[in-house]
């Protein structure tokens, strides 16, 4: 068997034969996988994977695991870690089709916990899981219990973590840098210890995106591949806490493609609407809306303020609703945020959310 180190590198595939017989083999069915994120469970032995920070976590005595996954594009990365360490991911680099990936073969004897996050959203199609497989000898044990707190965020690049590892000086196009369990929102979350769906897509804005369809036509859809006629249930998942950070790609194309351009009423009213839409689904639930870290948050915008108004009227006009606005900071950087900035937004946040909900 290959041994492999677990450290931050990508995977090419292992097939079947060049891998060892593994005896214990796990059903995506199995009651010992906790999933997380907006999955399609229409095949119970094929889940599909679609959103950012899409997640699986198993516990299992045992001294080595692989995945079976079958990926629509061969474009899609994911981050396995073992024992909750963050710092080392196990980076899976998929190939298009169905392959069996060898995720690390040298575990100490004894209880350890896998978890398996999508790095990369949509655009870069969706995965069908299809099982685990572990050494001769080793057994499942309960899973974790999902946490009670939940945070959900809709928003662009930012939240998808477009860029997010890449260096200061380098470029933010490559996949491999993409990393949805490295933005703000994922940091967030495990710094409150919550559960967490990242409803993002890159390029994707309120009144207008980078392609043919705004975040009211993506935010209720069960599979995050294109605009599609998938449908959301949302009564299967609520949260208590609801982040809208949207408006950084209107702020660059509104006066680009859109015509007539709108004017500052209808773009707070854009905002407005799409705050109603989340608070029918969520009514109890604390929306904050929130914008940046980039440059739609400079001190000359006027976009923080089309947000701060449309919350003001909501405000006005849903008095029981449970509304907030936050803004990350400008920094002068001109890229997508790196993991640094990140790291700086999830501490604003989360102190934010803390000191609103008591967590």
């Amino acid at each position: 068997m290959i041994t492999v180190a677990r450290q931050y590198l990508v995977f090419g595939v292992w097939l079947l034969c060049a891998v060892s017989v593994q005896a214990l083999e796990v059903s995506p069915s199995s009651e010992a996988i906790s999933y997380r994120g907006r999955i399609d469970f229409s095949d119970p032995a094929a889940p599909v994977f679609s959103w950012p920070a899409t997640r699986i976590d198993v516990n299992f005595h045992g001294e080595s695991v692989a995945v079976t996954l079958d990926d629509e594009l061969g474009k899609n990365y994911y981050s396995a870690f073992i024992d909750g360490d963050w710092k080392r991911p196990i980076v899976l680099g998929l190939h298009k089709g169905q392959h069996r990936y060898e995720v690390i073969d040298d575990l100490a004897a004894g209880d350890h916990t896998l978890t398996l996050v999508k790095r990369t959203e949509g655009e870069e199609g969706a995965t069908r899981f299809l099982g685990l497989n572990f050494n001769e000898g080793a057994k499942l044990l309960p899973a974790s219990k999902l946490p009670q707190r939940r945070l959900e965020i809709y928003g662009d690049s930012i939240t998808s973590g477009m860029g997010a590892m890449a260096p200061l000086n380098g470029e933010d196009g490559r996949l491999l840098d993409k990393n949805s369990f490295m933005s703000y929102g994922a940091i967030t979350a495990r710094a409150l210890g919550a559960d967490y769906r990242s409803i993002s897509q890159s390029g994707i804005g309120i009144m207008v995106s980078w392609f043919d369809f705004t975040m009211p036509d993506f935010y209720d859809q069960l599979s995050a591949v294109g605009d599609n006629d998938s449908v959301w249930d949302f009564s299967r998942w609520t949260p208590q806490v609801v982040v809208i950070n949207l408006l950084q790609n209107d702020s660059w194309l509104v006066d680009k493609r859109l015509d007539p351009v709108p004017t500052d009423a209808e773009r707070v009213q854009a905002y407005y609407d799409f705050i109603d839409r989340i608070h029918k689904r969520y009514p109890k639930a604390l929306l904050i809306g929130a914008l940046g870290s980039m440059d739609a948050t400079q001190a000359d915008s006027p976009w923080p303020g089309y947000i701060q108004s449309a919350v003001e009227n909501y405000r006005r006009d849903h008095p029981k609703a449970q509304l907030a606005t936050i803004v990350f900071p400008f920094t002068g950087y001109g890229q997508h945020p790196r993991v640094v900035h990140h790291q700086a937004n999830a501490a604003k946040l989360t102190a934010f959310i803390r000191e609103r909900m008591d967590w």
